[in-house]
């Protein structure tokens, strides 16, 4: 799309921040309204009535997902910036969301990149970032392995096999894409950045961990371990990881630039296992919020006060960045 053509009708004085109506809205539509902006929640059926009590929510408009092209030029009547999450990766797809006419906040291309668990790896892998094995058939796995769908789907589908009989067996109830890694022994720790292009940095804003149901809901051996999310727990990680975690962010932001010509506008994620020896190997990245920021939303992240001298969780980031640019006439170096 001709973002700058589109940019030029829009009334940067009255502009409005629209997504989807699940996921992290809350926070980014809550964060909009702090910054003074007028706020779209666009609602799966029967799911409105729910943001419509929300006092920082000033429209509900009520569709599915994968109907949102449909209102494109309704959302750019508003002066609306779409702002992607993972339910808009997902629900609405990547190739609607590369395509759809409505300027979007952040590099709406790497969500491509993230759609595809191979291209995926190989943009961390080109970041110079620790990354497991991963295997291109069934008969190359010698050990224990984690096996992952493609799309933002939350956990769901994904399984561990101790070996190639379970790896077969797992595999049979498996309909689409996927991707086979080694299975690395540590603990989760899901990493936030922010990178602005306003001030040129890459900012470190917090760290989280998923609550898994059959992985953490105690099942003791009366369920196969599944890795559905439900919810997000926070964590504080050992000041001294700090340091190497906040060079992985701008390495990985300086590869995406690399290989979309862009840089990962906004809010992403980088997903690992740190292991006893401390390294850090990185499985997933997300280039969008991500709903693990939802943990310090409102009282903010203790790490933005690097960066400002107040907390600021997520939401609120992206907002101060869209008003920012607005207010300095540089929207278009914030949204494709």
């Amino acid at each position: 799309m001709d973002v700058d053509g589109v940019l030029r009708g829009y009334d940067s004085d009255g502009l409005a921040v629209a997504t989807i109506a699940s996921h992290s809205a809350f926070q980014i539509l809550l964060g909009a309204k702090e910054e003074g902006m007028r706020t779209i929640a666009i609602a799966p059926t029967g799911r409105g009535w729910f943001y419509s009590r929300m006092w920082f929510v000033d429209e509900v408009w009520e569709l599915e997902p994968r109907d949102l092209p449909s209102v494109a030029q309704k959302l750019v009547s508003r002066s609306a910036v779409l702002v992607p999450h993972g339910s808009y990766v997902e629900y609405v797809g990547w190739r609607a969301a590369r395509d759809i006419q409505v300027p979007t906040f952040g590099n709406r291309y790497l969500l491509e990149w993230e759609a595809d668990q191979h291209r995926k790896m190989s943009l961390l892998g080109a970041a110079g970032l620790r990354i497991p094995r991963t295997y291109g058939s069934p008969d190359e796995v010698d050990g224990p392995v984690m096996v992952k769908l493609y799309g933002a789907k939350g956990g769901s589908g994904y399984f561990v096999a101790r070996d190639r009989g379970e790896l077969a067996d797992g595999l049979r109830g498996i309909d689409g894409p996927y991707i086979i890694q080694e299975y690395v022994i540590g603990v989760p720790a899901y990493h936030h950045f922010f990178y602005s292009p306003l001030r040129d940095r890459v900012e470190l804003f917090g760290f989280d961990i998923r609550y898994e149901s059959n992985v953490d809901g105690r099942t003791l051996g009366l369920a196969e371990p599944t890795f559905v999310v439900v919810g997000n727990v926070p964590l504080v990680l050992r000041e001294s990881l700090l340091p190497g975690v906040l060079r992985d962010g701008e390495s990985f932001a300086s590869a995406v630039v690399d290989r979309t010509s862009r840089p990962p506008i906004g809010p992403f994620s980088l997903e690992s296992i740190v292991r006893d020896t401390l390294d850090i190997v990185y499985f997933e990245f997300s280039g969008r919020i991500v709903a693990g920021t939802s943990v310090y939303m409102v009282r903010g992240s203790p790490y933005s006060l690097m960066y400002f001298r107040e907390p600021v969780d997520m939401g609120r980031r992206i907002a101060m960045e869209i008003r920012e640019a607005a207010e300095s006439g540089r929207l278009g170096e914030i949204v494709t």
